[in-house]
């Protein structure tokens, strides 16, 4: 009988009582103590990379599941990521999630060094437009605010008054002096943006450029009328990324955060998630008691996040992994950001 190392058991076993909970894996995995056994290694080695460079690990909802539990050491949506990002006093961040997240880290925590495990982690939206289309942009609507969503790069955030995420942007649109509002990048999420004040009463003139997520759009009505038929009293949970379609028949729209505490909050039988595969595996760990039926879609660029390019990068990041800004660019940007902590609602 081989002996099994006793940090390794009590590594697997801690991620276990998380990882269990996981039915919504991409790799279609089982994770019991065997599966948690093969990745304890790498956790504690990452673990242990962490206390002795002083970093830490920012984690996205979307990346995997091992990552979010194994490693992380705050786990959200861009905004509170952002937050910690700012408020951090770590020599390292490392960013599990995409290249724009870990630029808003830079531009928020200069003096830390930044790294992304993959250079590759792009996003459809941010690679959607750049600093000069903003610039052209803005000679065609000079009286607009120039509002951009945070999946944006930090040369576009430079170009822009002020940066919103999916769960501030209706209160800060709503709160702009300007009745002209110029949106970027995301052309449905300033669908649901005008739906939503009109709603409220809130007259703006909103245009946008072109950009849509590839997770989100391609959710469908007729997704949402085949699953209320199959499972009676479903809750359907949408992203503002989603079209408006898809926003209007469902039964909350929020960010990322905003889905985890209406679903934590919420009774019903089953819930369709309308967003990122990776968000459903952390609520099935943080709401185990609940169901959820299929419906969610893999984001190609989160799932380039592993837990072998995190340990890679913490022993000696590639020049391509740190994240590096021009300083008038990083401060432009860091405005930006900085007035939608200033305009972002308050809780309590």
């Amino acid at each position: 009988m081989i002996a099994l190392d006793p940090a390794i058991e009590a590594e697997a076993e801690r991620l276990l009582r998380s990882l269990m909970h996981v039915e919504c894996d991409p790799r279609g995995r089982k994770w019991n103590l065997d599966t948690c056994r093969e990745i304890a290694p790498l956790t504690l080695e990452i673990n242990r990379l962490k206390r002795e460079k002083n970093a830490v690990i920012l984690t996205h909802s979307y990346v995997e599941p091992e990552i979010v539990y194994g490693v992380g050491d705050f786990k959200g949506d861009s905004y509170y990521l952002s937050l910690m990002a700012r408020e951090s006093a770590a020599d390292i961040i490392l960013f599990a999630g995409v290249v724009f997240m870990a630029e808003t880290a830079k531009i928020l925590s200069p003096g830390a060094t930044v790294i992304v495990p993959d250079r590759g982690s792009g996003c459809s939206l941010a690679d959607s437009i750049t600093g000069e289309d903003v610039r052209r942009l803005k000679q065609l609507h000079p009286e607009a605010a120039v509002v951009c969503y945070i999946n944006s790069t930090a040369e576009v955030k430079a170009e822009c008054d002020v940066c919103v995420t999916s769960g501030n942007v209706y209160d800060i649109v709503a709160q702009l002096p300007e009745q002209k509002i110029l949106f970027v990048p995301d052309r449905l999420m300033a669908d649901n943006v005008r739906d939503e004040l009109k709603r409220r009463g809130v007259r703006k003139e909103i245009i946008s450029s072109d950009g849509t997520c590839i997770v989100h759009e391609e959710f469908e009505v007729a997704q949402i009328t085949q699953a209320r038929a199959q499972f009676p009293g479903l809750k359907v949970v949408s992203h503002p990324e989603c079209t408006p379609e898809v926003a209007a028949a469902s039964d909350f729209v929020g960010s990322t955060g905003a889905m985890m505490k209406y679903v934590k909050e919420t009774t019903a039988p089953y819930f369709l998630m309308l967003t990122e595969c990776g968000l459903v595996g952390r609520l099935e760990v943080e709401n185990a008691a609940k169901h959820f039926i299929g419906g969610c879609r893999l984001c190609p660029y989160m799932k380039l996040n592993s837990l072998e390019k995190i340990r890679d990068a913490l022993r000696a990041p590639r020049p391509e992994q740190l994240v590096t800004l021009d300083e008038n660019l990083r401060q432009r940007a860091a405005r930006c950001i900085e007035r939608m902590f200033e305009l972002t609602p308050k809780a309590g």
